[in-house]
């Protein structure tokens, strides 16, 4: 175990990438509840708490979209040489499937919305300020064909729910194993 060097200093992530990460983690980890929670809610509370999950899905995938753009334009901190590097390259490739499963839950959730037998005559509104569309393309098809879409979508978009779940378990597993096995300062990389 390699310990860090007491006055050695931390690559840190952007105050911008370090807001993104953590607002989009809060965003996901409530959406998660409401989602395991809605069949256990009283039917009165069901529409509201579906509403409040499309609306924060898609407030997901805005934000991970500027985080993509951010991450483009602004390079993260290298991980220290002191890292194996099966587990440099296993972090980068958790990071890109991250990315692709974080934009493939809304964009799902979307398409699973617009697919829905009943999206033309119940619009979708965000947060309830104004109504989001839907996408033009699944909500024209004809009905049987929307029906078939509509389901798979809804598979796509748990099973992406399930792959995001396992991944999470790995990355916060991860970080706590170098924040306090191997006493790096991984925390502190994307810390306030």
């Amino acid at each position: 175990m390699n310990a860090p060097l007491a006055n050695a200093p931390v690559a840190r992530y952007t105050r911008v990438a370090v807001v993104l990460h953590w607002f989009i983690a809060a965003l996901i980890i409530a959406n998660v509840i409401l989602a395991l929670s809605v069949d256990s809610l009283p039917d009165a509370w069901t529409r509201p708490v579906i509403d409040t999950h499309k609306s924060i899905g898609i407030t997901v995938l805005g934000l991970v979209l500027l985080r993509v753009l951010w991450r483009l334009s602004h390079a993260p901190p290298a991980l220290p040489s002191s890292y194996p590097r099966w587990e440099r390259i296993a972090a980068h490739i958790g990071h890109a499937v991250f990315y692709v499963i974080i934009l493939a839950l809304p964009l799902t959730g979307w398409m699973h919305d617009s697919a829905w037998k009943d999206a033309a005559s119940h619009p979708m509104r965000w947060f309830n300020l104004f109504e989001w569309p839907r996408i033009p393309y699944i909500l024209h098809l004809d009905p049987s064909t929307r029906e078939s879409l509509h389901t798979l979508f809804g598979e796509l978009h748990t099973w992406s729910g399930y792959a995001l779940y396992a991944l999470l378990a790995l990355h916060v597993g991860a970080a706590l194993k170098h924040q306090f096995i191997d006493k790096h300062p991984e925390l502190q990389r994307m810390g306030f």
